[in-house]
């Protein structure tokens, strides 16, 4: 409040009743040793740097979420089978599953062990297989839900 009204009084040219210019004003205006009226400047360039970095994070988060839909389900490869000849998660033996690219049987193993499921997302979410193992076996495999 001080600082606005001393800005206020020397814009204004505003002098004490002996005609000399306020001395305090003058002060704060030149700049003091601390110089403690460019806080407020550097604050707000403060401010504005951190709300541009926090800008710049959210615009990075929705770039890496364009290639989901809403059901934030990752979209299948152009080279993926038809949903018919997609392998079922929940109803392939290890050896059926061992059919998909970059599956191994431990990872068959791991699936079988874990029914069922609703969704393929499931293997990850649930930490049943690794995020890589998912991307190299996500457009091969299905989850239906009963028996076909």
């Amino acid at each position: 409040m001080m600082v606005v009204m001393a800005v206020m009084a020397e814009a204004l040219h505003l002098k004490k009743p002996y005609g000399k210019t306020c001395r305090s004003v003058k002060f704060l205006l030149r700049g003091g040793r601390d110089g403690a009226q460019n806080k407020p400047m550097r604050m707000r360039a403060l401010w504005a740097a951190a709300g541009a970095l926090m800008l710049g994070v959210c615009l990075l988060g929705i770039a890496q979420n364009q290639d989901t839909d809403r059901s934030r389900a990752s979209r299948t490869s152009t080279n993926a089978p038809a949903p018919e000849a997609r392998i079922d998660i929940n109803h392939a033996t290890v050896d059926e599953l061992m059919k998909a690219p970059g599956m191994t049987r431990t990872w068959a193993a791991r699936i079988v062990r874990f029914r069922p499921y609703r969704t393929k997302q499931d293997l990850v979410e649930n930490g049943i297989v690794t995020g890589e193992v998912y991307e190299r076996i996500k457009d091969f495999v299905i989850a239906h839900r009963e028996k076909q």
